[in-house]
């Protein structure tokens, strides 16, 4: 299998796994060479009472420009977390690097639990929507989708005729391929995601039980293997189930860690060998 090359454009945080520091190991353990583009470096992550924040936006096109004489190309380009004007500059970058056959995957990574991150406001979502209508592959959560359809928020426990609503309008922004992420069932015992692939007009829907706690970075660890396996050329639907699977194994062995707990993030290196044992079969 002939080697493929992926870029990474998000923050590198230091202490707390997430963003970059899961990226660029989940991708590589795909037999990917990836490449990392830091939007921004801080000192942890802001799930920890204080942290350090020094904004990359200046450097990130500059850096770029620097690869162009080498003309390489990127299977797959994934964006994360991206500061207040920065998805102008991913798009930007995306219009130097894509050809006709890359896949941009954009997480948007800019709300949960109902409302938008901290610092992030109205101009911010809108910036995220331009972004996601250039994207092939978009994996919002529900908070986030609901924010870039400009919805109510309804909670995480949706119908199937809400899910569906969200999944065909999100599709209608562009992207043929949306993962909503995050949805519960069952009075919130059951999680997981709802999927569409408008080429193919179907929805799949891929629920396991639900882990207690919330875990910082888990859909940093998520939309990566799921970069990994799609590239690496699984069926769209098998590449979700198995981003899902590797997560709540890596929750698994985080809830088993008395000592760090789930500060510090997703235990994902421990569930590496399990990614491996998957990609055997």
């Amino acid at each position: 299998m002939k080697q493929k090359r992926v870029l990474t454009i998000q923050d590198y945080s230091c202490l707390g796994r997430c963003s970059l520091t899961v990226a660029l190991p989940i991708l590589s353990a795909f037999g990917q060479e990836c490449v990392g583009l830091p939007t921004a470096v801080l000192s942890n992550h802001t799930a920890y009472a204080s942290w350090t924040y020094t904004d990359l936006s200046k450097d990130m096109l500059p850096s770029v420009e620097k690869w162009l004489p080498y003309e390489h190309h990127f299977d797959l380009i994934l964006t994360g977390y991206l500061g207040n004007g920065q998805s102008k500059i991913v798009e930007d970058i995306c219009q130097k690097l894509q050809s006709k056959d890359t896949v941009l995957m954009v997480d948007p990574a800019f709300a949960d639990n109902g409302k938008l991150y901290s610092g992030f406001d109205e101009n911010h979502t809108a910036e995220m929507r331009e972004l996601v209508k250039k994207a092939s592959l978009i994996v919002p959560n529900v908070t986030e989708a609901c924010a870039l359809l400009g919805k109510e928020f309804p909670g995480d426990e949706l119908t199937k005729d809400q899910i569906t609503d969200i999944l065909h309008s999100l599709a209608a922004l562009g992207p043929k391929k949306v993962v909503l992420t995050g949805v519960t069932l069952a009075h919130g015992k059951r999680v997981g995601e709802a999927i569409y692939d408008a080429e193919e007009n179907e929805i799949d829907l891929y629920y396991t039980p639900c882990y207690p706690g919330r875990y910082h970075g888990a859909g940093d660890v998520f939309a990566a293997c799921l970069a990994g396996a799609y590239v690496r050329g699984l069926p769209f639907v098998e590449a979700v189930e198995l981003a899902h699977d590797y997560v709540h194994r890596s929750m698994h062995y985080t809830l088993q860690d008395k000592e760090d707990g789930i500060l510090y993030g997703l235990e994902f290196e421990r569930a590496i060998p399990y990614l491996l044992k998957r990609l055997e079969k």
